[in-house]
């Protein structure tokens, strides 16, 4: 019998992947977390009551499945509040105390929708030098009372913000967000009750350009890609009635912001008083084409961060340095002091500091500034922010002040999807922790609505070979089901237009702006097959990979260019990226490395194939199955054929394609010893430096602990000269760099054109942290079983990681002394685990444990380098 002294509780309840209760579907499925030690307790089944206004229902289910369970409710109608209470049921028959959450439906058919798209008769903004000055749309009108609810629900070609009554709606920014505009558009959804009044009311809309006809892509890009009009489209319910909608009957004017854009900052004037503005006239545009999907990861303030220094440069110039870097902008917090009407402040962004004055070459023709035109009344900036743009920044040059700049005058506003933290880990290696926290700043900078690549430049783009490489370290750190679930499906969506391909880039901008056939990539089209997994396996929930089947098997089946044999076609034609910015590819050719291209194609072609076999089977698609598994075998003896010799050498003698023949089961194990012995060679030859790209980066620490390994696996983790993880934390870095040398030891930035300091793709080490120092990792989708075995190196001697699980939080703690190990292990109820430990292998259920075994050191810690004795040696430096 499981112990209830620590009795259980549910402790949260959700609704299909919302934080907030408002759902987009007519039956959402529901999802709840235990909390409590007891031990080895499970949910034997569940009791789940529903409070509609037509009375309660209750129903019991026997069953523990406790995350997706169905809707056993009658469909939601669309505004409908529901309760849901769950209570679970022990093996003993004990009950949890009764847990509610309320449910609540938005719009569910696209005929809810009775307002109009509107917008300005204005010619369109064709400069692709300044960004378009935006909008404002207003209504009056009148309530004779509020008797019931209110939400209004909007959205926007462009980006919107809306006031009641001199409010602003809502907690979001950046709204409706960034998808593909043809044919998935986001809607806000928002409880207005408390911003309305009996009798007269009025409505404000602000609408900017945004990604939806600012400039968008590198090399100077276009506007104008999915449209010249912003507009917006909103309605006012009170209850079920329609009490207010846009349509011909609005007013507008000029806003007195003079332009708003994503890349180039945004410009208000103060000077412009409200009866100043000029008055535009209102025009209907035809309604959208898109579905309209709620959105349910709105981007939102997520934290501030008070001025940490203010630098004085040799040449005169006053910089803020926030002390971390970050994404959204600066919040100017008093009124400057000795301004005249028109003067103006310009606070200019960028990452990093190059001899001491600020590096804004990396922004390439991005101008990332704000601009405040001061007017005789300047009580406005005090809490003015931008609305309808961003920044990648770590420092703010700030010009025209008027006076001295104090700390005190500014606060950095960070912004990010709104996301639930899920992954923690420390250890006694303060580097190493550092690492790990820039590798989660990165990723907040860079999940601004869709997974990008960077958040500062001329770019900004969903970059979907970024996400195949990070996937399993985003969905450790943060859930992320909502995110990318929905640009899953702007994949699939897009990928249809592509001939079956899936985009470079997701919303994909780049069709528009260069047309011409798509690029068939490996490990980025691959991402439709291995994000959908990864969240699969994240979070446990079957329907992404049925959702996303189509898109997946169309690009496996007609997307990529074979060649006779089944592998990817090599003709002068095709390209392929390969192990993208592997550190020994020149700066201005961050593909060529060291490894062939095709050869990693090839092995992603196979790995990708064997994944597809496994996904069909637990789709219950038998006949796929059993083709993709044949593939997979006819393909695996190919790239043998092709490129490892029959004693186990790799055509490219480097470590990443040592790497993914060994990650990926490519070689016999006769071949296997030769390959990982080969990889130790190449990397105590590379004296412990990196050197891999994209493609053996997250996968090199991980290959060498599976193969006896281990003390080469923290010997590179804990090397200092770069290219290193840890050589750019000792630069200062706080976020993760797109190239190991984005700064030199110098302070001089690296002369490539590409040079980010806010790039996730390298922090996919993270996951090693995770799984083999910290030792956790998913065995059952969703974690409801997972591994327990933490494995020490290094100078490493003590660690702790945590993991929000669908079911509860799992915690994994561990310190080495006098060559005895002492874990710590926390199980959620309903879930179990494997450990691993030493000389240890059991099953465990829920609860708190504490195992001590014995534990040598391996002998062979510090590996030694292997020198060439014709070459001046190169610098060990261990951390």
């Amino acid at each position: 019998m499981p112990s209830l002294t620590d009795p259980i509780s549910i402790s949260t309840i959700t609704f299909e992947r919302s934080r907030n209760g408002v759902v987009g579907t007519s039956e959402p499925r529901i999802s709840w977390r235990f909390e409590g030690d007891a031990q080895d307790w499970y949910q034997a089944s569940y009791d789940i009551r529903f409070k509609r206004t037509s009375g309660v229902e209750e129903y019991h289910h026997d069953t523990s499945k406790s995350i997706f369970v169905p809707w056993s409710s009658g469909p939601l109608r669309s505004g409908e509040v529901v309760e849901v209470s769950v209570r679970s049921v022990g093996p003993d028959g004990s009950r949890t105390p009764w847990t509610s959450a309320r449910v609540e439906a938005a719009l569910l058919n696209q005929s809810d929708w009775k307002a109009d798209m509107i917008s300005v008769d204005c010619k369109p903004h064709t400069n692709l030098a300044k960004p378009s000055r935006p909008f404002i749309l207003r209504r009056h009108f009148d309530l004779p009372s509020i008797s019931k609810p209110a939400r209004l629900y909007a959205t926007a070609f462009g980006m919107y913000d809306i006031k009641i009554n001199g409010q602003v709606v809502g907690d979001q920014v950046l709204k409706p967000g960034w998808t593909s505009y043809d044919h998935r558009l986001y809607y806000q959804a928002f409880d207005v009750s408390s911003y309305l009044h009996v009798g007269s009311n009025i409505i404000e809309g602000h609408v900017a350009e945004g990604w939806y006809s600012g400039r968008l892509g590198f090399l100077g890009g276009k506007r104008n890609l999915y449209g010249e009009n912003t507009g917006l489209q909103a309605q006012l319910m009170v209850g079920d009635e329609v009490v207010l909608r846009t349509d011909s009957s609005w007013t507008a004017t000029r806003s007195p912001i003079s332009y708003s854009g994503v890349y180039d900052g945004e410009k208000v004037d103060f000077r412009l008083a409200e009866d100043k503005l000029k008055e535009l006239s209102v025009i209907v545009l035809d309604r959208p084409k898109a579905k309209f999907i709620l959105d349910m990861a709105p981007i939102k303030r997520m934290q501030e961060i008070s001025s940490k220094e203010i630098i004085t440069t040799s040449s005169g110039k006053v910089i803020i340095d926030f002390g971390q870097n970050l994404v959204g902008w600066v919040r100017i917090n008093t009124v400057p002091a000795r301004v005249l009407p028109g003067d103006e402040i310009v606070l200019s962004h960028a990452e990093v500091l190059e001899h001491g004055e600020l590096g804004t070459r990396p922004l390439r023709v991005a101008e990332c500034q704000d601009t405040l035109v001061c007017g005789s009344d300047n009580s406005a900036f005090r809490g003015w922010e931008p609305t309808f743009t961003f920044h990648g920044f770590r420092y703010v040059q700030v010009d025209g002040w008027g006076g001295d700049v104090k700390l005190a005058d500014f606060t950095a506003v960070v912004v990010y999807t709104d996301m639930e933290r899920t992954g923690w880990f420390k250890s006694s290696h303060p580097l190493i922790n550092k690492l790990h926290e820039n590798v989660i700043w990165g990723m907040r900078g860079n999940f601004v609505g869709l997974p990008t690549d960077c958040p500062q430049r001329d770019e900004r783009l969903g970059w979907s070979g970024d996400l195949t490489v990070f996937r399993d370290t985003a969905n450790f750190l943060y859930d992320t089901s909502s995110i990318l679930s929905g640009w899953l499906e702007d994949v699939a969506v897009e990928q249809e237009e592509n001939s079956h391909i899936p985009p470079l880039v997701v919303p994909n901008i780049l069709s528009r702006i260069y047309p011409q056939s798509p690029l068939r990539l490996a490990i980025w089209g691959d991402v439709a097959v291995l994000a959908s997994l990864s969240l699969f396996e994240a979070f446990g929930d079957a329907n992404v990979l049925a959702q996303q089947y189509d898109s997946m098997f169309n690009w496996l089946t007609q997307g990529i260019v074979r060649d006779e044999n089944g592998l990817w076609r090599d003709k002068p034609e095709d390209t392929q990226l390969g192990d993208w910015l592997d550190p020994a590819a020149p700066p201005d050719f961050p593909g060529d490395g060291r490894t062939d291209p095709k050869l990693v194609a090839d092995a992603y072609l196979v790995h990708v194939t064997r994944t597809m076999a496994e996904i069909s089977r637990l789709l219950n698609k038998e006949e796929d199955a059993l083709r993709f598994e044949s593939e997979w075998k006819t393909l695996r003896q190919h790239y043998l054929d092709n490129y490892v010799s029959k004693t186990g050498r790799t055509v490219s003698d480097s470590q990443t394609a040592l790497a993914l023949s060994l990650q990926f089961d490519l070689l016999s194990d006769k071949q296997r010893e030769v390959a990982i012995d080969r990889l130790e060679t190449l990397v105590k030859k590379n004296v412990f430096k990196v050197a891999t790209g994209f493609a053996g980066t997250p996968i090199i620490l991980g290959v060498l602990a599976a193969n006896d390994r281990l003390h080469l696996a923290y010997r590179m983790l804990q090397e200092k000269q770069c290219p290193s993880w840890l050589y750019t934390v000792s630069m200062g870095a706080t976020t993760m760099w797109e190239r190991w040398d984005s700064m030199r030891p110098d302070g001089t930035i690296n002369p490539g054109e590409m040079t980010s300091f806010n790039h996730y793709a390298l922090g996919s080490v993270a996951s090693f942290l995770h799984n083999t120092i910290g030792g956790i990792s998913p065995l059952e989708p969703g974690w409801k079983k997972f591994k327990v075995a933490p494995r020490p190196g290094g100078t490493v001697t003590s660690a702790e990681v945590k993991h929000l699980s669908p079911y509860g939080l799992i915690e994994c703690s561990w310190h080495l002394k006098d060559e005895m190990l002492t874990v710590a292990v926390s199980v959620p109820p309903n879930s179990r685990a494997k450990v691993e430990i030493g000389d240890l292998d059991l099953q465990i259920g829920s609860g708190r444990r504490e195992f001590v075994v014995k534990y040598k050191s391996d002998p062979r810690w510090p590996p030694k380098p292997i020198y060439n004795s014709m070459t001046i040696p190169l610098v060990d430096e261990i951390a």
